[in-house]
């Protein structure tokens, strides 16, 4: 069954953008593909597909063109990729990048504003970044800080290797508002 489009995107993307830097619409590539018989292939195939008969797409969008059909034709759901579901969050906080990265760092300043979530951290490069294993002992946050200003900087995250569409959803949730616990946190 195919997945109805929301406001006229695909993937996150709406027409206009897709055909601004690709020359096609959404329609227009579900029409090439189904033609090329892409509903029957898996992902690496629909992007090599892309890849030779489109190549002046680039990779990146030939990747996000194929994520769009995926989604489109109901093969991929919402944050799916092959080894499980991933989700991602961001916040900008008005601190530097050293105060955010010890947020994350020091379990005590940590557990004031995620909990005490058991996390291990498997990999860390001060005020760079953090490799985290969740409390599941299976599924990874990867942790980025970037220096955005005087006295002003930013987290991003991505929790990977989920195991479902609900459990996506669900930490995508939990970490809108753990980020705004933290912002909270450390700019009072």
């Amino acid at each position: 069954m195919a997945k109805k489009r929301a406001a006229g995107k695909t993937a996150g993307i709406s027409d206009a953008a897709v055909r601004n830097a690709t020359g096609k619409t959404w329609a227009q590539w579900f029409e090439v593909l189904d033609a090329a018989g892409a509903r029957a292939m898996n992902h690496r195939d629909i992007a090599a597909l892309l890849q030779v008969d489109h190549a002046d797409l680039g990779g990146w969008w030939s990747q996000m063109v194929t994520v769009g059909y995926e989604q489109a034709r109901g093969l991929r759901k919402k944050h799916q990729k092959p080894e499980g579901f991933s989700i991602s969050g961001s916040k900008t906080v008005g601190v530097p990048v050293a105060e955010l990265f010890r947020a994350w760092k020091d379990k005590r300043r940590r557990t004031r504003w995620l909990g005490s979530v058991d996390l291990r951290v498997r990999k860390s490069t001060p005020e760079k970044s953090m490799r985290l294993t969740w409390s599941d002992g299976r599924t990874n946050v990867n942790v980025n800080f970037y220096a955005r200003g005087a006295g002003k900087s930013q987290v991003t995250l991505q929790h990977e290797k989920l195991p479902s569409a609900s459990a996506a959803e669900r930490l995508k949730k939990h970490w809108r508002e753990r980020l705004c616990e933290l912002k909270s946190v450390l700019e009072s």
